[in-house]
C-alpha cells in the first residue's frame, strides 16, 4: 500500500524546507503531517497517540529554532514521530520499529537531529541542561530545548535537573507537555498541581495582562528590567501559587498556553529564544490529537497495532482455538487471587498499570494496588516500607526500568532482608521498542547481589506457582520472578498453585547424549529443539531450572555427572548470567564438559520482532537444535557414514 503524504509535506525534506513557507501555510502543514501519522501508523503500527498530541509544536519548533545546530531533545521519545518525519526520513518512515529499520525513539547513531536517545523518561532535561553548559563553555550561541511530557515530569530526576537548571546560568528552555497522561493517566500531586494551573481563569487572564504589560512598559532609568522582573513576580504572587513551584526553582515560568494553536506556538517560542536564562513554558495538548477515538481513549491509543483508521477497529488476529494468554495478564490475575486469600498482599507499579496488568487489581481492590507515576526508586523503597510492616508486596516493573532502581534493591531491599517480589515485566528481547526496553542484564545485575531470590516461569503455571510461593510467610527473602513479554504456551492457564521449593529445579526429560539446561520460557524452544533432534537419532535430556539464584545443585551435580556435553539456554545476557552461575558451579566441583551458553550476545541489539530477535541472537529452537548438532558433530558424522 503507498502511502503519500500531502502536497506540503511533499515538499519538506529538511527543516530549512519549513522554514521557507509563509506562517499562513503553518496550519496546512500541521494537518499534512498529522494524517501522514495516522495513515502510516494504522498500517505499519508503533506509538500513536503520544506523536498526534505534539505534531503542532514539532512544526513550530523545527520552524523557529535551528536544528540540528540548535539542540532538541524529545521526553519520552515516542512523541518525536512528527520530528521524525520533518527532519529527513520521511520516505523511510514506513519501516519504523521494523527489523533493521527506523528506530520508534530518538536515536543518535539515526540522525544528527535526534541528540540524545530517549526510550524511557525524564532524562531531557539533564541532558538539555548538560548541552546549553557546554554551549555557554564554548561560546557558542546554540539553544537547547527539552520537550518533556507525556508523564516524564513526574519522576525525580526531572526535579534534579530543575534544581540544578535553576542555578546554572544556562540558556535552556524546558517545554512542559502537559497531556495529563502517561501511557495510563497521570497520578500523583504534580498532576493536581499542574491542573490548577492550566484551569485557573483568574490566573490565566492576569497572566495574559502582565505578559502584555511587561512588553509595553518602558524600560529606563526609573523603571529597570529588576523592577519589572519584581512586578511580574509579585502580581503573580497575588493573583496565584501556580507558578511558585518552578520559580521556586529559579526558572522563569510562561503559560499554560494552547499547544494546538499552531500561531500562537510559534511567535511565543520567537519571544522565548530571545529571553536568556533558564526558562520554562506550559503547553496543554490533548494526546490523540485530532483522532477522535485516540482522544477519547488515549490509554487504548497509545500504541493500538494495526487498525482501520476510517472505522478506527483495531485488528486482531481471528483464531478459533483457545490462545494462551499474555504473562502479564497471568500476573494480574493471579495477584488478585492471591490478595482475596491473603489480606497482606499489595501491588505497586511505576506508571504501568496497563502494561503490567496491575489495572486489574487496582480496579478492584484501590485501596491496596498503586500506580506510583514514573518512579522507579520510589516504587521499590514504598515496597520495601510497605515490607517493613509484614505487607507482601508485588514490586512490578519492567525488566529494563527496575535498572534505576537499583541502589533501592541494594541498600533499601537486600541489605535489609526485606521480603520484597519483584515481578519482573518484559524480561528478554521486548519486540519493536529495541534496546532501551530489551530486558538484558536483570539476570546478571540481580545474581551479584546477597539475599536475593531469583527465578524464572517456563509456563504460566509456574509463574502462578512463584507467585504463591513468594508471598507464603514462610518466605523472608526479596524475591525476583522474571517473566517475557507476549503469550505463554498453555490455553488453560487457570491451574491450582503449588508451593514450590525454592532453588529446586526440575528435571522434564531423562537422555543420554547431551543435557539441555534452561531457564525460563526459552524451555520451550528448548522443547521444540529436542523433537527435531530425536528425529535425527540424539537424545538430549532437559533440565528446567526455575531458580538462578539459589541454584539447584542436586540437580547440577546430576547433569555434570552424567554428560560431558551441556548447553544452557536463557533470555538474558550471556555475560555473568545464568550460564556462567552454571559454569562457576562446573569449575567450583572441578567437573569437565563442554558447555555451550546460549542467550543474548554481549551487544546491543536492536529492534525487530522476537521472533526474528531471537533467530538473530541465536536461541530459538533452530538455534539451540544448531548447538547440540555442533556439540554431537561426532555422532551425526558417524551416523551420516554408516547411513551411505
Amino acid at each position: 500500500m503507498t502511502i503519500t503524504p500531502g502536497p506540503l509535506l511533499q515538499q519538506i525534506n529538511h527543516p530549512d524546507d519549513l522554514k521557507k513557507l509563509p506562517r499562513e501555510q503553518l496550519f496546512q502543514v500541521c494537518q499534512e503531517l498529522r494524517q501522514f501519522i495516522i495513515d502510516v501508523v494504522s498500517v505499519h503500527g508503533g506509538h500513536f497517540a503520544a506523536s498526534l498530541g505534539v505534531v503542532e509544536l514539532s512544526v513550530a519548533l523545527h520552524y523557529v529554532y535551528q536544528t540540528p545546530y540548535d539542540q532538541l531533545v524529545w521526553d519520552v521519545g515516542h512523541q518525536a514521530y512528527g520530528h521524525k518525519i520533518l527532519t529527513g526520513r520521511r520516505d523511510n518512515f514506513i519501516t519504523n520499529r521494523k527489523y533493521k529499520g527506523l528506530s520508534g525513539f530518538p536515536k543518535r547513531s539515526e540522525s544528527e537531529f535526534d541528540t540524545f536517545g530517549v526510550g524511557h523518561s525524564s532524562t531531557s532535561i539533564s541532558a538539555a541542561l548538560g548541552m546549553s553548559i557546554a554551549a555557554k563553555y564554548k561560546g557558542e550561541n546554540r539553544k537547547s530545548v527539552a520537550v518533556i511530557g507525556d508523564g516524564s515530569m513526574t519522576a525525580g530526576m526531572a526535579f534534579e535537573a530543575m534544581n540544578h537548571a535553576g542555578v546554572a546560568d544556562s540558556d535552556l528552555l524546558i517545554i512542559l507537555n502537559d497531556n495529563c497522561m502517561s501511557i495510563d493517566p497521570n497520578v500523583g500531586a504534580l498532576k493536581e498541581y499542574l491542573t490548577d494551573i492550566s484551569t485557573s481563569p483568574t490566573y490565566n487572564k492576569v497572566r495574559d495582562e502582565i505578559w502584555n504589560l511587561m512588553g509595553k512598559l518602558p524600560i529606563g532609568e526609573n523603571f529597570s528590567k529588576s523592577m519589572a522582573s519584581r512586578l511580574e513576580a509579585g502580581l503573580k504572587g497575588l493573583v496565584s501559587n501556580s507558578s511558585n513551584l518552578f520559580e521556586a526553582l529559579k526558572l522563569r515560568y510562561f503559560g499554560p498556553i494552547d499547544g494546538h494553536n499552531i500561531t500562537k506556538l510559534v511567535d511565543t517560542l520567537k519571544d522565548l529564544r530571545e529571553i536568556p536564562g533558564p526558562k520554562l513554558l506550559h503547553i496543554i495538548t490533548t494526546k490523540g490529537k485530532g483522532y477522535a477515538l485516540a482522544e477519547k481513549d488515549q490509554t487504548k491509543w497509545h500504541a493500538p497495532g494495526l487498525f482501520d483508521k476510517l472505522t478506527g477497529e483495531i485488528y486482531r488476529k481471528t483464531i478459533q482455538t483457545p490462545q494462551p494468554p499474555k504473562y502479564q495478564d497471568v500476573f494480574g490475575h493471579t495477584i488478585v487471587e492471591l490478595a482475596e486469600k491473603n489480606p497482606a498482599v499489595m501491588g505497586i507499579t511505576p506508571a504501568m498499570p496497563s502494561g503490567s496488568s496491575l489495572k486489574i487489581m487496582m480496579e478492584k481492590m484501590p485501596h491496596r494496588a498503586f500506580d506510583v507515576g514514573i518512579c522507579e526508586q520510589h516504587a521499590v523503597t514504598v515496597s520495601a516500607g510497605l515490607a517493613t510492616q509484614g505487607m507482601k508486596v508485588f514490586c512490578n516493573i519492567y525488566s529494563s526500568f527496575i535498572q534505576r532502581g537499583y541502589d533501592q534493591v541494594v541498600h533499601d531491599v537486600a541489605i535489609q532482608k526485606l521480603p520484597v517480589i519483584f515481578c519482573l515485566d518484559r524480561a528478554g528481547l521486548v519486540g519493536e521498542d529495541g534496546p532501551t526496553h530489551h530486558g538484558c542484564y536483570d539476570i546478571a545485575f540481580f545474581r551479584c547481589i546477597p539475599n536475593m531470590i531469583i527465578s524464572a516461569p517456563m509456563n504460566e503455571q509456574e509463574l502462578r506457582n512463584l507467585m504463591y510461593t513468594a508471598q507464603l510467610d514462610s518466605n523472608t527473602m526479596p524475591f525476583v520472578i522474571r517473566y517475557p513479554r507476549g503469550e505463554g504456551v498453555m490455553p488453560e492457564w487457570k491451574t491450582a498453585m503449588e508451593e514450590v521449593e525454592i532453588g529446586k529445579g526440575r528435571r522434564l526429560k531423562t537422555g543420554k547424549d547431551v543435557a539441555i539446561v534452561s531457564l525460563g520460557h526459552p524451555g520451550n524452544f528448548a522443547q521444540a529443539a529436542i523433537r527435531q533432534l530425536r528425529t535425527q537419532g540424539i537424545d538430549p535430556a532437559h533440565y528446567d531450572m526455575r531458580f538462578v539464584k539459589p541454584l539447584d545443585e542436586e540437580l547440577l551435580h546430576e547433569v555434570f555427572s552424567n554428560y560431558s556435553k551441556v548447553v544452557t539456554i536463557e533470555d538474558g545476557t550471556v555475560v555473568g548470567g545464568f550460564g556462567s552461575a552454571v559454569l562457576e558451579f562446573m569449575n567450583a566441583h572441578r567437573y569437565n564438559a563442554e558447555v555451550t551458553i546460549l542467550g543474548i550476545p554481549d551487544r546491543l541489539v536492536e529492534h525487530g520482532t522476537p521472533k526474528e530477535l531471537h533467530r538473530e541472537c541465536n536461541y530459538d529452537a533452530q538455534a539451540i537444535e544448531e548447538a547440540v548438532l555442533t556439540l554431537m558433530k561426532e555422532k551425526v558424522t558417524t551416523k551420516i557414514t554408516i547411513a551411505g
